[in-house]
């Protein structure tokens, strides 16, 4: 082998030891996760507050004799929000759904869901009419 210094030649010796561990801060397994600045004598979350009440109605006139459940009567919330909240409807009923004039409306009588995923965002759902 020559002893000529080409800059373009990497060298194969191993090189320098590293000077730090990307991996020492992270848990090991099956030892608790640590959790900053969590204060055991500190007040659990408090609940959501409520967004009001809104109506869940079961409908089948002029739908040609299928039933579906709406929820009517959102104060404050925009149409993206009832967009988010009828894909979860529709994702948790396993049924098709829309929005309409303000209402969300999914097939089948799914007042009990609907209900279930209302009161988890905050809402104050109300069975009405028959």
């Amino acid at each position: 082998m020559s002893t000529n210094k080409n800059p373009f030649v990497i060298p194969t010796n191993g090189g320098q030891a590293l000077t730090q561990n990307a991996f020492a801060n992270l848990p090991t397994p099956g030892a608790p996760a640590a959790q900053p600045n969590q204060n055991p004598a500190a007040p659990s979350p408090t609940p959501a507050k409520n967004r009001g009440r809104v109506d869940i109605i079961r409908e089948k006139a002029g739908r040609g004799g299928k039933t579906v459940t709406v929820a009517r009567g959102f104060a404050g919330i925009g149409l993206p929000e009832k967009e988010i909240l009828a894909k979860k409807m529709r994702a948790a009923c396993g049924t098709g759904g829309t929005v309409k004039d303000g209402r969300i409306e999914i097939q089948g009588d799914k007042r009990e869901q609907v209900a279930r995923i209302l009161a988890e965002a905050g809402f104050r759902p109300v069975f009405a009419g028959g």
